[in-house]
């Protein structure tokens, strides 16, 4: 199936209507035409139709990096595939999640005596801001993002900590969010931003 005949789901109209918000926010459209735009928005059956919507509203973009591309057939197949939360768990063993995968609005990590590995640098996610609810217990959590995504700290640390290596500090209104909830005991949990991997040539 071409991408642009997919149907939409509500994550991808939740997606549109954030882009119209920052239209009207930002003076690209009037109340009217913001209006007119909704209305439309919640007719569309297609992803085609919704990027109609949007057609002539620049693409939100990550402060030192650049937007997602979701349009591509494997993106809108991991988006599809959705299911709203994923549980990642590591005990006295190891886990990661790394190249083209789909990170799911609500992601809970839990590594006892053990290691976990995300790497979110070609990762899809399933909407703009995702949850990552750690426990993690004599253990470790390593978290690698791509530059200008902003990770946002509420875990509470007992004999732990977490580090976020100035990840904190994006201020681009548009960046992808990941916020960090839960609890690091006897553990620790460490954010770095990196360039993506380069492919090699074959």
């Amino acid at each position: 199936m071409e991408p642009e005949k997919m149907r939409a789901s509500d994550a991808d109209r939740e997606q549109v209507a954030e882009r119209l918000r920052e239209g009207l926010a930002e003076g690209r459209l009037d109340q009217a035409e913001h209006s007119e735009r909704l209305d439309a928005l919640y007719r569309a059956k297609t992803v085609g139709e919704l990027a109609e919507v949007t057609r002539d509203l620049p693409l939100p973009s990550a402060e030192g990096g650049r937007a997602p591309d979701y349009s591509s057939p494997e993106a809108q197949r991991l988006l599809s595939q959705s299911q709203g939360r994923e549980n990642i768990v590591a005990v006295f063993g190891g886990a990661e999640r790394k190249g083209r995968w789909l990170v799911e609005p609500r992601t809970n990590v839990s590594a006892m005596f053990g290691g976990i590995e995300l790497d979110f640098r070609e990762a899809v996610l399933a909407r703009r801001e995702i949850t990552v609810q750690c426990a993690v217990l004599f253990g470790g959590l390593e978290i690698t993002v791509p530059h200008g995504v902003r990770v946002v700290n509420t875990t509470t640390a007992i004999f732990g900590g977490t580090s976020l290596n100035g990840t904190d500090a994006v201020t681009d209104p548009n960046a992808p969010v990941i916020r960090l909830t839960g609890t690091c005991m006897f553990g620790g949990i460490e954010v770095k931003a990196k360039k993506p991997k380069r492919k090699k040539k074959a």
